[in-house]
This record gives structure tokens, C-alpha cells and sequence, in this order.
């Protein structure tokens, strides 16, 4: 069954909206090269085992989908005769567990849960042809996972060989208040252009999520040396040593020595508790100082870097009114007490960033989770800009 992870087919690989520059990025400095870009993801070619290498390295992406047969089918009767023409036995085990997701648009359909059920029902009823047994299926996404997409009648048919989302780097034990998603943390992080040698300093780090992504690109430590459960370990064919020299590579290829300063502060003792319990997690707790202070007091080193907020914007926390202070005082202090730095605002309330007062020299467009963000970008001249 091992030839089943060596035949090529299509790969998609998933993200959140605004992150496929990012993850194009990723994919073509591993060496493949995408035939297709669209707003929330990416195309590819390769196979089952190219999946794992590409599971073990994306620090951007939600899925890594490979594709068994696109077809076409008006409807759920369709649907079910052609999806029981697949040889699941080739990929799924006797005794085995299946969950199914999907992102379904069909006039006959009035709930994607009802084409989940008939993708379950297509597969039991060709495992127990084949071997009158039927495998467990359920809601959990930590064993096999299939995932249908069925915009009007064309259909497509995915194993899903990430499971858990990607997005998810598996070292935040404690969310915190607000949290940034990690993927969109890391993102941030590139998307400044940080050297990943001069200092990157974090007031209101919140739960850590930033400055811990800053240290993982430091120190090229990916996500995938966090995790030991994909989906594709559960499917017929799998080689754990491919997974383990992958793995083995990726430990190879850390930095140790020579790492920037990563200083991370926020005025709540509760939140530098749990951003240093993440950090802990994530194994790069030594290579960032926590404060406890107001992000005025937060110590800049005289090397310039990157100084990077990411406040509360009046969405879901904060009060307006002690938000326009904080967005002052927050100009006040880039301007003042980091000049030679590039200095960066996470905000999704562009009347709070105006109180900001300086002129930002990018806009990088971002949301975070369905709200409209930007990152805004700051040059921070020693003296006058002349």
C-alpha cells in the first residue's frame, strides 16, 4: 500500500484570508512551485508524501488537502453513487475512524452536515462491500479526515491530511484575552522584515503569541516539531519514517547560538504568566525577556529593531475614549524612545490608529478572524527625517 503515498496527484494547501502571499512564500522555499493561487490558498502537485513534509513545515496554512476525484453531481443521490466508486479501502483501515468536514454550495442542499452524512454513507457502504465491516465516523478531526467541496454540481473529494488545523501551533496552552491566531502572528512578524538578528521588542504582548512566533523564526523551529498527530499517519500506506526524518531534518536545521533579544511586556502580571507558559511550551521561553510594566517603561535596546504593538482596538475590549490616550501615548513613545527602529501597529479601528501621530509608511491589509485589519508601519528617524 506505500505506492498509494508515492502517486502524484493535486494538492491544496488552505488559509485564512490575506495569508496566501505568505504561504506562497512558504511552499516555493521548499521547493514547490504553485500552479494556482486563489484568495484562500494554493494549488500544487505532488504526493501523499509530499503532504508530510509540507504538514511538518508550513507555519501559514490551515490544510494540506489531497485530492482522490473530482466529479460532477446535482445532487446528494449523485453525490453518494459517485463517491462509493472510490477504492476507500486503499486508504482507509478495516477498523478505522473517519470524520468528514466540507464547504458545500448546492441549491438541493440545505445544510453541509446532510452532505457530510452522505459522504459517511458512501464510504461504510463500499468498506462493507469489500470487507462487511464499516468503519467508526464521528465529529472528532484527529484520525482520518475527508473533506468535500461541492460548489453547484462540481464536487471534489479531498483527504485531508492535516486533520487539526495547522493554523494551530500547539504551544498555546493558555489563550489569554483576545488572542492573536498563531498563523496570523507569524504573518505579522514577516510581514515587518524583521532580520531576525537585531532585537524585536513586544509591548502588550497579551499571551505571548508574537514574540514566541518571533522566536520560533529565530530560531527556525516550525510548528511540526510540536505536533505528533496528523491525519495522514492514520491512513493505509504510511511510513512513519518519512515523518521521522523529516522530523530529524527539521531538528537539524535549528538555530542555538548567536539569537536576537526578544523583549515581551504587558502591564497585567496575569497575562506575562500565561505568555510565559506558552513560551515554555513552545521551548523558546530562555530566549525572551518578560516584563511586567506599562509599555512605556518597556526597555529598548540601543541596537535598532523591530518594535511591534498589537493593542486593543474597541472591537471586543476596551473603553474608546481610554483607547485614544493609549494610541497617543503609544506614537508619543515610538517617536521619543525608538528612533532607528521600525515600529508597527496591529489595529482593526483606523480612528484609533489616527491618534497614533505619525504617518505610516505601509498599510498591510490582514484580518483577524472576520474583522478588517492593518498593520501600520512606522519609520522611526534618529533626529530629523532629513
Amino acid at each position: 500500500m506505500k505506492e498509494v503515498f508515492n502517486n502524484p496527484g493535486k494538492i491544496i494547501v488552505t488559509c485564512n484570508r490575506r495569508l496566501v502571499e505568505y504561504v506562497k512564500n512558504e511552499v516555493e522555499a521548499l521547493g514547490f512551485e504553485p500552479v494556482r493561487i486563489f484568495n484562500t490558498g494554493l494549488e500544487l502537485e505532488g504526493t501523499l508524501n509530499d503532504c508530510i513534509k509540507l504538514n511538518l513545515n508550513l507555519r501559514i496554512a490551515s490544510q494540506v488537502l489531497f485530492k482522490l476525484k473530482d466529479f460532477h453531481a446535482d445532487n446528494a443521490d449523485q453525490l453518494h453513487r459517485e463517491l462509493i466508486k472510490i477504492p476507500w479501502e486503499n486508504y482507509i483501515p478495516k477498523e478505522s475512524y473517519f470524520s468528514v468536514t466540507s464547504n458545500v454550495h448546492n441549491e438541493t442542499i440545505t445544510t453541509p452536515l446532510y452532505a457530510n452524512v452522505r459522504v459517511k454513507d458512501a464510504v461504510v457502504d463500499r468498506m462493507k462491500q469489500k470487507y462487511g465491516t464499516r468503519p467508526d465516523s464521528g465529529p472528532e478531526n484527529d484520525r482520518i479526515v475527508l473533506h468535500l467541496h461541492w460548489i453547484e454540481s462540481r464536487a471534489e473529494i479531498f483527504l485531508d491530511t492535516s486533520g487539526q488545523l495547522l493554523s494551530k501551533h500547539g504551544y498555546r496552552l493558555l489563550p489569554g484575552a483576545a488572542p492573536m491566531q498563531e498563523s496570523l502572528a507569524c504573518a505579522c512578524v514577516l510581514a515587518t522584515k524583521w532580520n531576525m538578528t537585531s532585537p524585536f521588542v513586544n509591548p502588550m504582548c497579551g499571551a505571548g503569541t508574537l514574540a514566541i512566533e518571533a522566536a520560533l523564526l529565530a530560531t527556525k523551529r516550525t510548528p511540526g516539531l510540536q505536533r505528533m498527530n496528523y491525519a495522514f499517519m492514520h491512513l493505509l500506506g504510511y511510513d512513519k519514517d518519512v515523518f521521522y526524518e523529516e522530523r530529524r531534518l527539521l531538528k537539524a536545521q535549528t538555530h542555538k547560538e548567536n539569537l536576537p533579544l526578544i523583549i515581551a511586556t504587558d502591564i497585567s502580571e496575569e497575562a506575562i504568566q500565561v505568555a510565559q507558559t506558552n513560551a515554555r511550551a513552545a521551548g523558546v521561553e530562555h530566549l525572551i525577556q518578560f516584563d511586567v510594566c506599562d509599555f512605556a517603561e518597556t526597555t529598548i535596546p540601543e541596537e535598532p529593531g523591530v518594535i511591534l504593538f498589537n493593542p486593543e482596538y474597541g472591537e471586543r475590549m476596551g473603553v474608546h475614549t481610554i483607547l485614544e490616550r493609549t494610541y497617543k501615548r503609544m506614537g508619543d513613545f515610538m517617536k521619543q524612545n525608538c528612533p532607528g527602529y521600525r515600529g508597527y501597529v496591529f489595529t482593526g479601528n483606523p480612528e484609533l490608529a489616527k491618534k497614533i501621530g505619525l504617518r505610516a509608511s505601509r498599510r498591510i491589509e490582514f484580518y483577524n478572524g472576520k474583522l478588517d485589519c492593518r498593520l501600520l508601519q512606522y519609520e522611526l528617524y534618529k533626529g530629523s527625517k532629513k
